[in-house]
């Protein structure tokens, strides 16, 4: 089956270290996610420990928010792998990928999301629907990052 790759980067001035706890453990993602404020009311819920792999994050919200859950499958020094299901606005599964890549003073964090070829991705032009999304997250993650 066809693919579709969204890729984002960014490059923060911290360690990828530093950075790793702030991807991998998904109670964190509230200081940096570029959907929060999406829905005052969003619904969260966590399971498994924190910042491992299987610990998984649902939410369930209005149109915007839509519904779904994260697991993180994989942790290692350079990124993590996290699973993405996407219940609604329309079903998809998804794979994401955050790249912590050494370079400088500081890291490269590279935020790649592949989805199936689907129906739904052919009407929705996924790189114009969440490419901006990822940039304002990274901004958002390095600004976290590099405030401490």
């Amino acid at each position: 089956m066809k693919q579709v790759t969204v890729e984002r980067r960014e490059h923060v001035d911290a360690a990828p270290a530093a950075l790793l706890p702030r991807i991998a453990d998904l109670t964190r993602w509230v200081d940096w996610s570029p959907w929060e404020g999406a829905d005052p009311a969003l619904h969260r819920a966590y399971a498994g420990d924190p910042g491992t792999v299987g610990s998984s994050y649902t939410w369930s919200g209005n149109r915007k928010a839509g519904a779904g859950t994260m697991r993180i499958t994989a942790i290692g020094p350079d990124g993590v792998d996290v699973d993405l299901e996407f219940t609604k606005p329309f079903r998809s599964s998804n794979t994401i990928r955050f790249d912590l890549v050494p370079s400088g003073t500081g890291t490269d964090v590279v935020w790649r999301m592949t989805s199936p070829r689907t129906f739904m991705s052919r009407i929705f032009d996924l790189e114009k629907l969440v490419g901006p999304d990822f940039e304002k997250g990274l901004q958002q993650l390095k600004a976290v990052a590099e405030r401490g």
